[in-house]
């Protein structure tokens, strides 16, 4: 509070015996309002006081506490209201009394405030401009000295007795649940930890399963190679034995196939012809009696014009004559094949001795004199023989493809070759995925890799909140509707907070806090998209204290967590700042 001049000539008249007493103990003791940790500045042999932060500038030790501000930091005054104006952003003042020879300088206050001694609970600073105002600040000044003056009749009691008393046991409350934070602070980093090892076990078992199924692919296509081969080989012994299977065989269904097709085509051709035949013969019938029945006297033109045109048409010489027996050749041939019409094909399927004429196939029907041990030995021999000319382009290979897909062994030996690439791609992206994971920054010492994917909620006025470690943010009425997601998680980064911190202890405090940035949220209407900043402070729990809309569409999201306690300090304790020092008197 900034007390006018006529206020503090009134408050000088007023407590003029009180600064009388409080300067004559100036050499035995510190003044009023100075703390501990600045009385060596106040201890003197001269009976003068140089100014903190500028010791050029003397003054009388008479003038300390005089409710006069005569050092341009204000630490002539550390008992008084005098130099509360004085901060880095106000104009320079010539507030030095007359005849001073100092130089006003625009200053910052070099003390943090009133000292009040508090006796039985913790001592603390109180803000200058509080000193002497006529209201009891017992939250930081229990025992009453900041108004010493009585301003207003206003006498504050000292109660430091009782609310160190009652701030004792809440500190014992909240120094046992510090302890339990810190100690679940442990867990989450023992489980983290864990965690990491596991990946890392994780990765190199990955990698060692990726060279397993790389050498499966390998054996895989090595042995579908021999599959296939060893299925060329058969398919060309077949042909040469006349087994139906080979070359021969395949000719034989293609030609079956390619003559149904013809078939079917000729019996369409012989559908359309017999029907344009009868629409012909109709056309001639009407224009002959059209010729027969016209009336040659009259003068019609079109009528004559067509009747000429018919004459010239019946005159011409045809050639499309198709006699009785064309036709019944015609039937003859669209007849299915079989034994009694067309080619009956079961004579050449499965005949060994329609495909003797081929030297292979002599050779083959040979072998069938020889001992058994001896045909086999033969056979494959021949065979490999004659796959070695076709690989090395002696010999032209025609053997049809065709018949490979068709064969089981073929087939299983393909499916195994791909079962194996599809493993290998699976444990490629797994591999991928988990080394991803491992780099990713899971925080201070990565101890969120414990809270990953963990979820905590609050409700705030008409929301419920949602807080997804290292996922999302959410937002849902409370009367119904869909989650919109207030972003997902990108980095952390740090934030510098001055908070009080409320009694209970679920505040940010004062000091530095772990941030996580969520972005990229659902869009706003005609705005941005969402975006989250997730302040967090020590806490036992995971809990969400407090949820607020810094702008359209970004919030700032105030948590508790065991996974900060005991970093860069306590809140607590950055809130206390100087209040653990003890008294020296």
């Amino acid at each position: 509070m900034l007390l006018r001049p006529e206020v503090l000539g009134a408050l000088l008249y007023a407590v003029s015996s009180v600064e009388a007493a409080d300067a004559k103990s100036a050499e035995s003791g510190r003044p009023r309002g100075v703390g501990p940790e600045f009385a060596k500045f106040y201890k003197t042999s001269d009976n003068f006081f140089s100014c903190i932060s500028n010791p050029s500038q003397r003054i009388p030790f008479s003038q300390v506490n005089d409710d006069y501000c005569d050092c341009p930091d204000g630490s002539d005054e550390p008992g008084t209201a005098a130099c509360s104006y004085l901060t880095p952003y106000s104009y320079p003042q010539p507030h030095l009394r007359p005849g001073s020879n100092l130089t006003p300088e625009n200053e910052t206050l070099a003390l943090p405030g009133f000292y009040c001694k508090n006796k039985g609970h913790v001592p603390a600073y109180i803000r200058f401009e509080n000193v002497n105002d006529g209201v009891c600040d017992y939250d930081v000044c229990c025992d009453g000295s900041d108004e010493y003056a009585g301003v207003g009749g206003v006498k504050c009691e000292d109660r430091c007795a009782a609310i160190g008393k009652e701030w004792k046991k809440q500190e014992e409350v909240r120094q046992k649940a510090q302890q339990r934070a810190l100690k679940k602070r442990k867990e989450l980093q023992f489980e983290a930890d864990r965690r990491r090892t596991e990946l890392k076990d994780k990765i190199e078992a990955g990698k060692i399963r990726v060279q397993g199924f790389e050498r499966r692919i390998v054996e895989a296509e090595e042995n579908l190679k021999e599959v296939e081969r060893r299925e060329k080989l058969r398919l060309v012994k077949s042909d040469a034995q006349g087994k139906g299977r080979g070359r021969l065989g395949v000719l034989l269904n293609l030609a079956k196939d390619r003559t149904a097709e013809l078939r079917g085509a000729l019996m369409k051709v012989k559908k359309q012809r017999e029907d344009m035949v009868a629409r012909v013969s109709e056309l001639e019938a009407l224009l002959s009696e059209l010729k027969e029945t016209y009336n040659p006297n009259f003068n019609d033109a079109g009528v004559k014009k067509a009747v000429q045109g018919w004459e010239d048409y019946a005159a011409r010489e045809s050639t499309d004559t198709w006699t009785d027996a064309e036709d019944r050749d015609l039937t003859e041939i669209a007849k299915e094949d079989g034994s009694e019409s067309g080619v009956n094909w079961a004579e050449f399927e499965g005949s060994e001795s329609e495909q003797a004429a081929s030297d292979a196939a002599a050779i083959y029907s040979l072998t069938s004199y020889l001992p058994g041990p001896l045909q086999n030995w033969l056979g494959s021999t021949m065979s490999s023989l004659r796959q070695i000319l076709i690989d090395n382009g002696v010999l032209p290979d025609n053997t049809i493809h065709a018949n490979l897909d068709d064969s089981a062994a073929v087939k299983e030996a393909r499916k195994s070759r791909d079962d194996s690439q599809r493993d290998l791609t699976d444990a490629q992206n797994e591999l991928k995925h988990a080394e991803e994971d491992l780099t990713k920054d899971y925080g201070p010492n990565g101890i969120f890799r414990a809270l990953k994917d963990q979820c905590t909620e609050g409700d705030f006025g008409e929301y419920k909140y949602s807080l997804c470690f290292m996922q999302k943010t959410t937002q849902q009425p409370k009367k119904g509707g869909g989650q919109t997601n207030m972003g997902s998680f990108t980095s952390f980064e740090t934030e510098f907070t001055d908070d009080d911190l409320p009694s209970g202890g679920k505040g940010l405090g004062r000091g530095e806090r772990v941030v996580m940035k969520y972005e990229n949220g659902q869009h706003c209407w005609n705005g941005p998209a969402r975006s989250t900043r997730v302040i967090l402070a020590c806490s036992e729990n995971e809990e969400i204290w407090r949820v607020s809309e810094s702008e359209k569409c970004v919030y700032r999201m105030e948590v508790g967590t065991a996974a900060v306690c005991g970093w860069e300090g306590s809140a607590r304790e950055a809130e206390k700042g100087q209040a653990s020092v003890k008294d020296e008197l």
